[in-house]
């Protein structure tokens, strides 16, 4: 990638204990950290004057109730300021500006003398900040039970809101206030292994509108080695507290110094279409890691996909058959439902909106066997990409894409199951290959 990029000295700040501030290039924001009295990091956030963030914790509870987050002490302070203008491989822009102040303060815990820095990111649209472990003597292999991240709110702001659950996103989105958030009367439409895990507990990203026109949206970046992060709401306190995604054991990150968690993000404008134009969180990104990126194509497509789950509009099943086995059943045989969206006609009328449309390509899910028992069966042998519908003729679909100058795009879902697909990938390349698809 091509970066133009300006480093300004780095200032070792020489600021109180109790607190430190950090404002914005414009000035418009402003972030303060302090630690409590018995040793708690801690944040808050303000816009224009305006408090956004109220004081809100900051810290870990690691394995067999190890407390991380109280009893530091400030050892060093550092303040920098950080300009550069990159080339993103794809996207709406074709050049990104990354200006930001930052503050990184190094924490010790007195009782263990174990060390945590907690960088700050503070950009003209919002704050990034992360947790940084250092290699260190005391701290090398560990365990997060819990990360104590919190984001302590001002008022019952309105949300737009998919419920605390860790195995899927695809729920459709309520608009309520903080206050009436229940995840457990929120409809899954269509996807069989929801489990809503709390009540309280929402996703990210969260947007919020204040009741006097801000907009604020609690988000994350750098998503690397680490587990997703939730957020449940104490509706008392209108404190939001960061919630991983566990594993199987309840354990929610293993991790290894030196190493760093993601980024925690908060967007803030008073105009709503600012927060969809913010690179703030691919500016907290790692860098492209390719070298050669001349291979990669950007394409703007539309496809056969989320109108499946909503409710009337179309299936990815062929026929209602609930106990399937794929070498033992007779596709032509089975009755069709009807409402199977993946089919030819469907998808030629796909292929030229897109040709009349300015879209490079189609994506069909759904066009092959094996979706009538697909999800929740703990089954291995769910498909096997390369038998369609008796209602998706793929030669036909293929020569029509061609003659319209639409590429298709086949898509391939293994309902978890790895084994399965790495059986048969090679033949699914192959059958790809043969109709033209990359």
């Amino acid at each position: 990638m091509k970066r133009i990029l300006f480093v300004f000295s780095l200032l070792v700040a020489a600021i109180s204990v109790s607190a430190a501030h950090l404002n914005s290039p414009d000035g418009r924001l402003k972030a303060e950290f302090s630690l409590s009295e018995n040793g708690t990091p801690g944040y808050s956030l303000y816009y224009d004057g305006r408090e956004i963030i109220k004081q809100s914790c900051l810290g870990f509870m690691l394995d067999n109730n190890d407390n991380f987050a109280t009893d530091f002490i400030i050892e060093d302070e550092k303040d920098s300021e950080f300009s550069e203008v990159w080339t993103p491989v794809l996207g709406q822009y074709s050049e990104i500006t990354n200006h930001y102040n930052s503050y990184i303060v190094t924490l010790r815990q007195q009782k263990t003398n174990r060390v945590l820095k907690i960088e700050f990111r503070l950009f003209n649209d919002g704050l990034g900040f992360r947790y940084i472990f250092d290699k260190q003597p005391e701290l090398g292999y560990f365990r997060i039970a819990e990360e104590i991240t919190e984001f302590t709110l001002t008022g019952d702001h309105k949300a737009f809101w998919i419920p605390g659950a860790f195995d899927s996103n695809e729920f459709a989105y309520t608009e309520s206030l903080l206050s009436e958030i229940d995840g457990f009367k929120v409809d899954g439409r269509g996807i069989g292994t929801n489990q809503v895990f709390s009540a309280d507990a929402v996703q990210t990203p969260l947007m919020m509108k204040t009741s006097d026109g801000l907009y604020i949206n609690i988000f994350e970046a750098s998503l690397t080695d680490y587990p997703a992060m939730h957020l449940s709401l104490d509706k008392q306190s209108l404190t939001f507290t960061s919630t991983l995604a566990p594993n199987a054991t309840g354990i929610k990150a293993f991790m290894q110094t030196p190493c760093s968690t993601p980024w925690r993000t908060v967007i803030v404008s008073d105009d709503a279409r600012d927060i969809l134009a913010s690179n703030l969180i691919l500016n907290l990104n790692e860098p492209c890691k390719i070298d050669d990126t001349e291979w990669i194509k950007p394409m703007k497509y539309v496809g056969i996909w989320w109108q499946m789950h909503a409710p009337g509009q179309g299936s990815w099943s062929y026929a209602d058959a609930p106990n399937i086995k794929l070498a033992d059943t007779d596709w032509n045989a089975l009755t069709p439902h009807g409402k199977h969206a993946a089919n030819t006609e469907n998808t030629l009328r796909y292929i030229d909106f897109a040709a009349e449309h300015g879209f490079d390509g189609v994506l069909v899910e759904g066009w092959n066997v094996g979706w009538e028992d697909w999800s929740g069966n703990w089954k291995e042998e769910v498909f096997d990409f390369v038998t369609p519908y008796p209602d998706f003729d793929v030669k036909r679909i293929t020569d029509y894409a061609a003659s319209k100058g639409v590429k298709m795009i086949m898509h391939h879902e293994t309902s978890g199951s790895a084994t399965n697909y790495e059986r048969r990938i090679d033949e699914a390349f192959d059958f790809m290959l043969q109709y033209g698809y990359n």
